[in-house]
């Protein structure tokens, strides 16, 4: 739970670097809240089934879409990529396994243009 409470408190923050366990722990307990607040939203009847959003888990995807976006930036730069390579998303299916590859990638050990290895500091 502190990585994500870490990546909220940075949430606008579009510099540095993230290692692995920062960015996949921030992505799994967001997607977990999602699909309590999906289940939430479906039991208090605020789900439409149309769009595939709830009233609840619409927020929350509000609410942690700045620190989704700083935190995925952060480990682009962890492996040497600018935050721009999270455009290649906007690619259909290829972009998505571009950017898996991407994120799970181990960082660049020691120093680089973007800032200190979170390794070492940790």
């Amino acid at each position: 739970m502190e990585w994500f409470v870490e990546g909220v408190k940075q949430y606008a923050v579009f510099r540095g670097r993230a290692r692995r366990k920062a960015y996949w722990w921030f992505i799994l307990i967001c997607l977990l809240i999602s699909i309590m607040l999906a289940v939430v939203d479906t039991i208090i009847g605020k789900y439409d089934a149309a769009t595939g959003v709830g009233l609840l888990s619409g927020l929350f995807g509000l609410a942690t879409f700045l620190p989704a976006l700083g935190v995925t930036v952060r480990r682009l730069h962890d492996t040497d990529r600018s935050g721009w390579w999270l455009l290649v998303t906007l690619l259909p299916v290829i972009g998505a396994i571009v950017m898996i590859v991407f994120v799970a990638s181990i960082g660049t050990r020691g120093d680089n243009r973007y800032g200190p290895d979170p390794l070492a500091v940790a």
